[in-house]
């Protein structure tokens, strides 16, 4: 059991499946006590009745209070899960306004407004965990998909920012980073995903095992995929030797197409 998280209270957005779920599983097998978010109630409830949770479904943008009040006051634990990701890129260039204003409210902003709920009661009390579910392509990039890699470095950005800015006061945060994952995301993804993710892809549980290693060892950033970190070091040594070789994954998916 991990001391950390024993009778904490944590919240899981977008819990209703994938990581989400797994996350929620995994803080609840560890004695905490779990408010399980998603967009779909019924989802969420369904986890949160096999877990012994709390459902408090809706916008992941707006539950923190209420969130706060089904655990008696107090939020240990914020796990920003909740994300969406579309193929709208490629040949036809980086299209469709609607899926870049979705892709910021829930994949940066929906963290932002939950950071600034929480910061308040976690600074007077010198402590709080942070839990942001990012991506490789937060660290790196995704072929098809722009606005999904562009927020997904902007979530990244956040957490490495509150985390340098609030550490000393006690808050804890961790960046998620793994490549594919067999969830419905991965499946939005679509051919882009099969070609890059798909034979590496591991379980959610997978993840929620490599966050809580991290929570033990006291690590801000989580690669469930270790090969990421080389990847990530090739990026900002040779970036346009990076760049060829992402363009020659590109031009595969394009002549695939």
């Amino acid at each position: 059991m991990v001391e950390a998280v024993q009778d904490a209270g944590v919240v899981v957005t977008g819990a209703g499946g994938g990581i989400g779920a797994a996350l929620a599983r995994r803080f609840a097998a560890e004695g905490a006590r779990v408010v399980v978010n998603d967009l779909d109630a019924e989802k969420a409830k369904a986890v949160a009745a096999e877990i012994g949770g709390t459902a408090v479904p809706g916008d992941a943008s707006a539950i923190v209070a209420d969130a706060r009040d089904a655990l008696g006051g107090t939020v240990d634990v914020y796990c920003a899960n909740a994300g969406v990701a579309f193929e709208d890129g490629g040949a036809g260039g980086p299209l469709d306004e609607r899926s870049w204003a979705l892709s910021w409210d829930v994949n940066v902003m929906a963290h932002v407004r939950a950071a600034h709920e929480l910061l308040p009661d976690w600074l007077e009390r010198g402590r709080g965990r942070f839990v942001s579910t990012v991506s490789a392509a937060g660290l790196l990039t995704m072929i098809g998909a722009p606005s999904y890699s562009v927020t997904k470095h902007g979530a990244y950005a956040f957490a490495e920012w509150l985390s340098l800015t609030y550490r000393h006061r006690g808050v804890k945060v961790h960046a998620i980073c793994p490549q594919g994952v067999r969830t419905d995301m991965l499946a939005a993804t679509g051919s882009a995903g099969e070609l890059v993710l798909q034979s590496t892809a591991i379980e959610p549980q997978a993840v929620a095992d490599d966050l809580f290693r991290g929570i033990e060892e006291d690590r801000f950033l989580i690669l469930p995929h270790p090969e990421v970190a080389g990847f990530y070091q090739a990026r900002a040594a040779e970036p346009d030797r990076w760049l060829n070789g992402m363009n020659r994954i590109q031009r595969t998916w394009e002549e695939a197409r």
